[in-house]
């Protein structure tokens, strides 16, 4: 056995390990991480021939993030409008009414905070959401068999029968959202903002308040800061 190559791998995790301690919740302590951060280091070190791209207010010293920020705003609004005319003939209010229920077809049964987390709101608003499904029958609520004081929940027969029957338009509504990316775009989008989503979803799930959260986020991530 070449003991070189096991030294190497050891190395390498080491690497790894002072990278997530410096930036906490950038890539997840699994071999999916790993691969993740030894992909975009890889990435990173090729050069890239490609111009860099025009964003409205460039020549007048608008920053990328800025850009990225506006950007991905316009495109919620964007994907809001194509999913409310999804639904406009159906039972559900809101777009987060069906994306309720298809995380429960997908993921089972959970409890009420998971499934609050899991589509990144406030425990109020999801409440609400919660509340409204299951006075639709929508949803069906059952004691904890680990827990009695905590109530797991599930897509009904009837929210089943009702998400498939609108499922058709909602799958148009998200081949719209995007948009005429061909697939290698695609790919690379979901590599862009899968690495998004590592980065913010720790911070969310803290819950800092509101007013210490910038602060808090400034004074943690230091390569915010250059």
């Amino acid at each position: 056995m070449d003991y070189r190559l096991i030294k190497d791998f050891i190395d390498l995790l080491q690497e790894f390990e002072t990278e997530i301690r410096v930036c906490p919740g950038l890539y997840p302590e699994t071999i999916q991480g790993v691969k993740a951060w030894i992909s975009d280091k890889e990435n990173a070190g090729k050069e890239d021939h490609s111009e860099e791209p025009y964003w409205e207010g460039k020549e007048n010293g608008r920053t990328p993030e800025s850009a990225i920020s506006t950007l991905l705003v316009h495109l919620n609004r964007y994907a809001k409008t194509y999913s409310k005319s999804a639904i406009s003939d159906s039972e559900f209010s809101t777009q987060e009414d069906f994306i309720y229920l298809i995380n429960l077809k997908v993921f089972g049964e959970m409890s009420k905070m998971a499934l609050i987390k899991k589509n990144i709101q406030d425990k109020p608003v999801g409440m609400l959401i919660i509340a409204r499904l299951l006075r639709q029958g929508l949803i069906e609520q059952t004691d904890s068999d680990l827990d009695k004081r905590s109530k797991l929940i599930r897509i009904s027969e009837r929210g089943l029968i009702i998400l498939e029957k609108q499922m058709e338009k909602i799958r148009q509504a998200t081949n719209i959202v995007a948009g005429n990316l061909n697939h290698k775009e695609k790919m690379d989008l979901i590599r862009i903002l899968n690495k998004l989503d590592r980065f913010h979803y720790p911070i969310f799930s803290r819950n800092i308040h509101a007013d210490q959260l910038i602060n808090t986020v400034y004074d943690e991530y230091t390569f915010l800061r250059n």
